[in-house]
């Protein structure tokens, strides 16, 4: 049955536009009609939705050059327990018109939702939860988002804890009446010579029914529902479990006449002990979750509630919600800094240390740029806000680690299959257990069918499954943040210890980025006017090596002229004319497309490129005048972050517009493995093609602006930030400090994450695996072994709680290198 879609589409400006759009979507098979509205910017799809999904059709109008309009939305989702509740409000957030992507993360426990905003809003996407049988956490104007889920996470662990404590009141006594006398043959004597037998049964129902249907009545309520939908989870294996013991207890005190003698036992205790560790378990889980986002709350301490905005000759402090772009913000001695800015008064030393990882203070005077979340120190300041809101730096920051945290690496996806046929495969192994025990259970069959079934269903709780992946997630993901390295999804961490290859842009990313000139010699010329033309040329070029060599005249105190016509060629070098010259100036492939032969200067050339230089060439009216070098210092930190990434097994590639003999120089000098050079930026991203041709996965590593297609080609792209622009689009990750050893840091992350979620997977699996066979009873045969349906609770809450604290070793992770030269390692961001 054909359905029809609506898609806002941005950009388009003509009929063109239209007819482009139109043609790209009736290409797709399965889409039987396309018409695009250019008036409403609107495209109406009829479509087989057995052939194509909303999402093709989305990425279609993306491919044809056009911005399809499709919103995020995150919400804060309540009540999910184990897997298999993330997974059900995944499966029903999908199935609301117009989502196109849903993912639910039961560590952090939130929705992460792509939709199309002229099928479907965040009212109906909320119904959709709710309707799953799962909350949703509102946010009252003023809150931030993060603040509210916070506050409904302490709600549900002082909920928790609450629930805790009365079944514990009630099921210690009970435990202890049914078990003492079991264990302690006076203890029997005694209390049947207080009262008979069916008496004490009596007593222990009045002690279970308010574990029951007091703190179990959770269980009941979320377990119907997920039975309802036909997604049971881990509120409905305890529910049916804890039932199956409470109602057959029950029917053996009302009816006992009805059961053969032998089978006229109780088993309150275990029902109400079940649920009292169940709920222990998931109290103590509650608490390891909160830890598990420290380094989130870190990151939101650092914020400023408040500013003080400068209105004429007054100061009001007002909620930093309240400040906009161009006001005047006022910073005492010891304050923090609320929002970014440009400074226009006062003199002081910030800590930004938060940012770039240097415990030095830096100096703020007029025109430096402060960033928001660093802290004033000694002296006044009066700054221009540029960014407030989301826009500030600390708020991209922030941004990228929720992202990071809510996104779901390749390697969750086994966990999410299992889980979906996990707990059907789970009730079926249980009506087994009870049917094989009833054939074969001897005069004990009823209550060797009723203790193991109820021990597969409590065993069986996918809760360490759908918390194995999340959770090392986020502490990884928040540890790096910590260390100045932002993954901007769970993806870009499973990828970046996959990769093999590490490919490293020069300038900027293993130099400093800033030439300098340091030879300069002329044929039969005078050397201070070739110069004078040289500079007064470069000085309208914006490129490092033209300011480096306007420098160097300047401070030879050359007086420069205004030049005409001026041209740049990437890549290659810049000409026009300067008074009566024309002035070319570039490398030895623009000196040959100019017809000008450099062969007076070959053996100058070899001599500096050796020396790790770049040598280019001035030619006046089309006569090779003079040869000149300039050499871009190494960053100090650069060797030791090379020789890191050969310890940990990397191949190091360097990619570079430097001529051949000057690369192989610098890479001789840095023990780099492989040079690419002579590379144009526009063929960077082919760079990176010809190292992955090898079959291995390439990282490349650049500074987010000139090597944006080559961070995109990448299998993992790397951008060294300033620490007050780490807004690039094309990085998979940002290394916030600019420090080149965040690279070797965050890859040794990459890897410790990933193990930690190998053993956690390993471990929650394995324990299902192995313990079923025992809950159901395939040992007693041969050992007589039975497991107990309230040791069956206790382990299925330490498993939750091993992956839990497996997780949070991630913590005490230490960085290889640290941020400085000399810094220890794993003190790469002081802490806040």
């Amino acid at each position: 049955m054909s359905k029809e879609l609506q898609i806002g589409v941005q950009g388009m400006t003509c009929a063109a536009c239209v007819a482009r759009v139109e043609r790209g979507l009736q290409k797709v098979e399965g889409v039987e009609l396309a018409q695009v509205n250019l008036a409403t910017e609107n495209a109406r799809v009829t479509y087989d939705p057995e052939k194509v999904s909303p999402a093709a059709l989305v990425a279609k109008i993306e491919e044809t050059g056009y911005k399809p309009l499709v919103a995020k939305l995150e919400l804060g989702i309540t009540g999910m327990t184990c897997a298999a509740c993330a997974g059900r409000v995944e499966r029903a957030l999908r199935k609301t018109e117009g989502v196109l992507a849903a993912s639910v993360n039961l560590a952090t426990e939130r929705a992460s939702i792509q939709y199309l905003p002229a099928l479907t809003g965040p009212a109906q996407l909320k119904r959709a939860v709710r309707e799953a049988g799962y909350g949703v956490v509102e946010a009252t104007p003023g809150q931030h988002r993060t603040d509210v889920e916070r506050e409904a996470r302490q709600r549900e662990i002082a909920s928790l804890r609450r629930a805790f404590t009365v079944a514990y009141y009630f099921s210690l006594p009970l435990f202890l009446l049914a078990m003492l006398p079991m264990l302690w043959m006076p203890a029997h004597m005694f209390l049947r010579s207080l009262a008979p037998e069916a008496v004490w049964n009596w007593v222990m129902l009045a002690l279970a029914t308010p574990v029951q249907f007091g703190p179990g009545l959770r269980f009941y309520r979320h377990g119907f529902s997920a039975l309802r939908a036909g997604s049971p989870d881990m509120n409905s294996l305890v529910m049916i479990g804890t039932s199956a013991a409470y109602f057959y207890s029950l029917a053996v005190v009302l009816f006992p006449q009805l059961f053969p003698p032998k089978a006229q036992h109780v088993y309150f205790e275990a029902a109400a002990v079940v649920i009292t560790l169940v709920l222990l378990g998931k109290y103590l889980e509650a608490i390891a979750k909160g830890r598990t986002s420290e380094a989130m709350k870190k990151l939101l301490g650092l914020q400023a509630r408040t500013a003080r905005v400068l209105k004429g000759q007054a100061e009001l402090e007002v909620p930093v919600d309240e400040v906009l772009v161009d006001d005047l913000v006022v910073v005492r001695p010891g304050e923090k800094i609320p929002v970014d800015g440009v400074v226009v008064s006062g003199h002081s030393y910030v800590d930004e240390s938060m940012i770039t990882g240097e415990p030095v203070p830096v100096a703020k005077s007029e025109g430096t740029r402060v960033v928001g979340g660093t802290l004033n120190q000694n002296g006044s300041l009066t700054f221009r806000a540029t960014a407030v809101g989301e826009g500030t730096v600390l708020a991209q920051i922030i941004r990228l680690v929720e992202n990071a945290q809510a996104s779901k690496p390749a390697i969750q996806g086994l966990a999410d299959r299992v889980v979906a046929v996990f707990m059907p495969i789970v009730l079926i192994i249980a009506a087994l257990t009870a049917g094989v025990w009833l054939v074969f259970g001897g005069e004990n069959a009823l209550t060797f069918a009723l203790v193991n079934t109820v021990a597969v269903l409590i065993i069986a709780c996918p809760c360490a499954m759908g918390l194995a992946t999340p959770t090392s997630l986020m502490v990884g993901t928040g540890k790096a943040a910590e260390m100045g390295v932002l993954f901007r999804t769970g993806e870009a961490l499973q990828t970046l210890q996959e990769a093999r290859v590490v490919a490293l842009d020069k300038t900027g990313t293993l130099t400093q980025g800033r030439p300098e000139l340091t030879d300069f010699e002329t044929l039969d010329f005078d050397p201070a006017e070739v110069q004078r033309l040289l500079a007064s040329l470069e000085q309208k070029s914006e490129h490092p090596i033209a300011q480096a060599i306007v420098r160097a005249a300047q401070a030879r105190g050359l007086e420069l002229l205004e030049p005409l016509d001026f041209q740049a060629v990437p890549g290659l070098g810049a000409t026009g004319q300067v008074a009566h010259y024309r002035v070319d100036t570039g490398s030895e492939r623009y000196m040959a497309q100019r017809g000008v032969d450099i062969a007076p200067f070959r053996a100058q050339s070899r001599q500096l490129a050796e020396q790790g230089k770049t040598p280019l060439y001035v030619a006046i009216n089309g006569q090779l005048t003079a040869v000149l070098a300039v050499a871009d210092p190494i960053k100090a930190e650069t060797p030791a972050a090379i020789q890191a990434l050969h310890r940990l097994g990397f191949r190091v590639a360097m990619i570079t517009g430097d001529n051949r003999h000057t690369a192989q120089a610098i890479a001789r000098q840095l023990g780099i493995d492989e040079v690419l050079a002579e590379v144009l930026p526009e063929g960077k991203a082919q760079a990176v093609q010809q190292l992955q041709r090898s079959g291995a996965r390439v990282a490349f590593v650049g500074d987010g602006i000139n090597d944006a297609p080559a961070l995109a080609q990448a299998d993992v792209g790397l951008a060294i930030g300033t620490g007050t622009d780490i807004a690039m689009e094309t990085a998979d990750v940002i290394l916030i400090s600019g420090d080149l050893r965040g690279v070797p840091n965050a890859i040794a992350l990459s890897r410790a994450t990933l193990r930690n979620i190998r053993l956690n997977l390993f471990w929650a699996f394995a324990y299902n695996v192995l313990l079923i066979p025992v809950a159901a009873g395939v040992l007693y045969p041969f050992t007589g072994w039975l497991l107990s349906p309230m040791l069956a609770g206790a382990a299925m809450g330490l498993s939750s709680l091993f992956v839990l604290s497996n997780a949070l070793r991630l913590r005490s992770f230490r960085a290889p290198l640290g941020s400085r030269v000399g810094a220890p390692a794993g003190k790469l961001v002081p802490q806040v």
